[in-house]
């Protein structure tokens, strides 16, 4: 995927560093992230891969206000939003949402999706009427069934659960979302269909995404541009098939080899069937 060509940044790290205190007295505190710098363009999806322990959903958290910013900065449109007070981090998260890797989880098992979806909208002043009808149009964007918004979660299948979840991050128009693993859960099958779901909304929307993610193969398939993180410093950042298919560093190097090989003749049938459905 080619990126976008902007002049300023949405989302910008600048030397990040987090860390937690330690447990015992007179231990130095634990640090995730070394000094992390990154840039998100409007419209853009950077695709953040490292292995388990390596401070990528660490750096999602800080983005999103849920990990302290010990260090360094984080501006959104320019304006620095790593240490704003509560009320401020509320109104900021119109701009900015989050999918969590399962959606079961983050949806309330007792409301119906048509509730779960509302509640967001119905809190900021928006009508009930307006928010029924926002809802709707939003579960046919993310091809779920005309009954979905009057059942409840448990009766959706996983991929269905996370379609419901994107719907809930887009329902206030964010700019930015961030993906913690938003499809690691759900098998090979229901992994592409979310993946290019997400592209889709993309391409209808102009939302931009920090995806963070393990698998080297499904950045390759959503991201313009890719950084690599490793023990909290990123080791390696560029275009996406540069850092996927020629990587530099050794440790993206392994990543690679450790990433299941793409079916080229399915990867241009499924490019194939996104610009057929663009077009019409």
């Amino acid at each position: 995927m080619t990126s976008p060509l902007l002049t300023s940044p949405l989302l910008e790290l600048d030397d990040v560093v987090v860390e937690y205190p330690a447990k015992g007295r007179g231990r130095k505190p634990f640090r995730v992230l070394h000094g992390v710098s990154l840039s998100v363009a409007p419209g853009e999806t950077v695709g953040l891969v490292g292995e388990s322990g390596s401070g990528k959903t660490t750096l999602g958290r800080a983005v999103l206000g849920l990990a302290p910013v010990t260090g360094g900065e984080i501006r959104y449109e320019g304006r620095p939003v790593s240490r704003l007070a509560k009320r401020e981090r509320r109104a900021l998260s119109k701009d900015i949402q989050v999918v969590f890797q399962d959606p079961f989880t983050s949806l309330n098992p007792a409301m119906t999706v048509m509730d779960i979806l509302t509640e967001p909208l119905l809190v900021t002043g928006v009508a009930r009427a307006e928010a029924e009808r926002r809802v709707q149009k939003l579960l046919d964007h993310v091809y779920l069934p005309q009954d979905a918004a009057h059942r409840l979660p448990r009766e959706f299948s996983g991929g269905q659960r996370q379609r419901i979840a994107i719907a809930r991050a887009l329902c206030r128009e964010p700019k930015l979302i961030v993906c913690d693993e938003p499809v690691s859960a759900l098998d090979l099958t229901t992994q592409a269909r979310v993946l290019d779901l997400f592209i889709e909304i993309q391409e209808a929307t102009g939302v931009a995404y920090l995806f963070v993610t393990h698998d080297l193969s499904v950045v390759r398939h959503i991201s313009h541009r890719v950084a690599v993180l490793y023990r909290g410093d990123i080791v390696e950042t560029g275009d996406a098939a540069q850092v996927t298919e020629r990587p530099e560093n050794p440790y993206t190097k392994r990543l690679l080899l450790a990433a299941p090989v793409p079916d080229p003749e399915r990867q241009a049938q499924r490019r194939a069937e996104r610009l057929k459905a663009t077009a019409s």
